[in-house]
């Protein structure tokens, strides 16, 4: 792939490599959930119309909307933008690599078609000018803004039960929460509505939902995605990311999205070759019981495929993490939101935005950090030049040191718990506090701008889905996409949720 390969080019060749014969065998029954790369072969090979494919995924969200996943749907656009890709193919014209593929998007980033309210009332209406430059690049290969999906409030936290919008709810059981912030755009994907969907990550805000929902959530090394056109919490550490059903769907929207030429892309490792290390310190530790026998059943079919289990210390991450993580955020917040609000010519004020809240746990975090609960400057300062830096040693010496391809653990430390308890939930006997927990093992490489993947591990014995997370270094996202497909060839597929 040379230095004039065009992004369509790349896409094209990905797509290709993404869906072969079998993959469309599978999608002869059921073009959604076998993933938008095969979507995409087969709209443009002919054998599947971009209005078809709409009718079905419209079906899907109206047969399946108790489940929350989406604040803003409009299904005439999604005809009309269809419409317009199937008359462009009849008139021999290419409408991009992705085109009549439906793409669901998180309700904080930036469309001009649908309001982006960040799941919070005072942006309820918010309509900007133009859409953000993620998007713009999806839609520019084709892809069909099909709506936007339901998320906690602003981003704040990981249950997605929104005050405001109504609770999105887990397509595995209806009672349970899908994870969060990005739950609607995982309960989307895993419920078969459509075949992938756009989130953010902050603290884990793609990975948590993806393991709790079972599908694959993508968050990449910090700033190869664009970060503009996005309601941000923390410019230290958020980025968009990506949910499918399947890694190769994922290393599509990364190609797309990254729009860089890094030669070709790698091909998914023999299992045999691969070496990851183990963190059992802290990461492994006081596990939900269910959730650990699938988490050590996953480890235990890696090494029988001949994947190298290295155990490693990566104990004293949590201490500098726990310096860092809310400090960066918290001190950001506000002025971020201030930022965005200006840039984009909205009158409102962040007071304004804050006194609207409706999540009363949300609207108190945030009110405190408009008087005595703000982060001193000189803790953020220390949190960004030293805290930062100091986990980033701290990764790349324990994987360095140990010469693995990865990290593995598991993505959430419990799997979901019942819509609801927002404060705290049981573990292992114990009430815990609900946020810290489910993001104890995210939160580390996304506060040091790592790129992670959490993959299906498995079902509870309660049918409910688990997560295994992969974490490598800073720029490895093609390689740790490539051996996060050989995983998923080990673990396998998860059934169809019961919905």
């Amino acid at each position: 792939m040379g230095s004039s390969m065009t992004r369509r080019d790349l896409a094209k060749l990905v797509l290709a490599a993404a869906a072969g014969p079998s993959a469309r065998a599978v999608a002869a029954e059921d073009p959604i959930t076998a993933g938008g790369a095969t979507a995409a072969v087969r709209l443009a090979e002919g054998t599947l119309g971009a209005r078809e494919l709409a009718e079905t995924a419209l079906e899907r969200a109206g047969r399946l909307a108790h489940l929350g996943a989406f604040i803003g749907l409009d299904p005439d656009g999604v005809r009309r933008d269809a419409d317009r890709i199937d008359a462009l193919r009849s008139s021999g014209r290419d409408p991009g690599p992705l085109a009549g593929v439906p793409l669901a998007v998180k309700d904080n980033i930036d469309s001009s078609a649908l309001p982006t309210t960040a799941g919070t009332p005072a942006l309820r209406d918010w309509r900007p000018g133009a859409d953000a430059p993620v998007l713009a690049g999806l839609l520019e290969a084709g892809a069909v803004l099909f709506g936007k999906t339901n998320m906690h409030e602003l981003a704040f936290g990981i249950t997605t039960n929104n005050a405001a919008f109504g609770a999105a709810r887990n397509p595995w059981n209806p009672d349970m929460i899908p994870g969060g912030s990005s739950g609607g755009s995982a309960v989307a994907v895993a419920a078969g509505i459509v075949p992938w969907a756009l989130g953010s990550d902050t603290g884990g805000s793609c990975r948590i939902p993806a393991a709790l929902c079972g599908c694959v959530g993508f968050r990449p090394t910090l700033d190869r995605y664009p970060q503009t056109g996005v309601v941000p919490i923390s410019h230290s550490r958020d980025t968009v990311g990506t949910l499918a059903r399947r890694v190769a769907d994922v290393v599509v929207l990364d190609l797309v999205i990254a729009g860089e030429e890094e030669g070709p892309i790698p091909e998914p490792p023999p299992a045999r070759d691969l070496r990851f290390g183990v963190p059992r310190r802290f990461f492994f530790e006081d596990l939900d019981p269910a959730l650990e026998t699938v988490v050590e059943g996953a480890l235990d079919r890696l090494a029988a495929a001949g994947v190298t289990l290295v155990e490693l210390d990566l104990s004293a991450v949590p201490a500098v993490n726990e310096r860092t993580s809310f400090p960066l955020a918290l001190f950001e917040v506000l002025r971020e939101l201030a930022i965005y609000l200006a840039s984009h010519g909205n009158p409102m004020s962040v007071i304004t935005l804050v006194e609207a809240i409706a999540g009363k746990a949300e609207k108190g975090l945030m009110e405190g950090l408009l008087g005595e609960g703000a982060i001193p400057p000189a803790v953020y300062r220390r949190a960004l030049a030293e805290g930062r830096p100091e986990l980033r040693r701290l990764y790349a010496e324990a994987i360095g040191n140990a010469g693995v391809d990865a990290l593995i653990l598991p993505t959430t430390p419990l799997p979901a718990r019942p819509i609801g308890q927002e404060e705290m939930v049981e573990l292992r006997g114990r009430e815990v506090p609900t946020f810290p927990t489910y993001i104890r093992n995210t939160d580390p490489p996304s506060v040091a701008g790592l790129p992670a993947i959490s993959l299906p591990a498995g079902l509870t014995a309660d049918r409910l889905p688990v997560g295994m997370e992969l974490v490598g270094l800073p720029g490895s996202d093609r390689r740790l996409l490539a051996v996060a497909a050989t995983v998923e060839s080990v673990l396998g597929p998860l059934p169809e949720p019961p919905v």
